[in-house]
């Protein structure tokens, strides 16, 4: 059992689950964030622009079931925005890690140790023959 929490400790401690734990937390935050523009700007311009309710429902014959579309077009705007700065924020990591790969590429690869010195050998030989 000791073995078993141990294990367990180093896992839940890796930096990859703590990365991952941090970005939920973040996701979600974010998403309270974008669906609160999209239902106090984006809904309002939509309803002004277009004269239609975005929160709108259809009451579905006798029934007294509603067919709330409103809730449907509110989540997929909020869907739109966070793929589009979603793909905003990852579009700008790849271009710093690309400018890090160049950086790193720019630098001449010294030789190893062993190939300068077997290369001094090589010479020293030519020479004295």
């Amino acid at each position: 059992m000791k073995k078993f929490l141990e294990e367990f400790k180093a896992f839940a401690l890796k930096g990859n689950v703590m990365d991952m734990a941090i970005g939920v937390i973040i996701g979600a935050a974010f998403g309270d964030i974008v669906t609160a523009f999209t239902e106090d700007f984006i809904n309002p311009l939509i309803a002004c622009i277009g004269g239609a309710e975005v929160g709108g429902t259809i009451k579905l014959g006798d029934t007294g079931q509603y067919l709330n579309w409103g809730h449907f077009v509110t989540a997929v705007i909020n869907f739109l925005i966070m793929a589009f700065c979603i793909f905003l924020m990852m579009k700008g990591v790849n271009k710093l890690m690309a400018i890090g790969k160049k950086k790193e590429e720019e630098k001449p690869a010294e030789p190893p140790k062993e190939e300068v010195l077997l290369t001094e050998i090589r010479d020293l030989l030519k020479e004295r023959k």
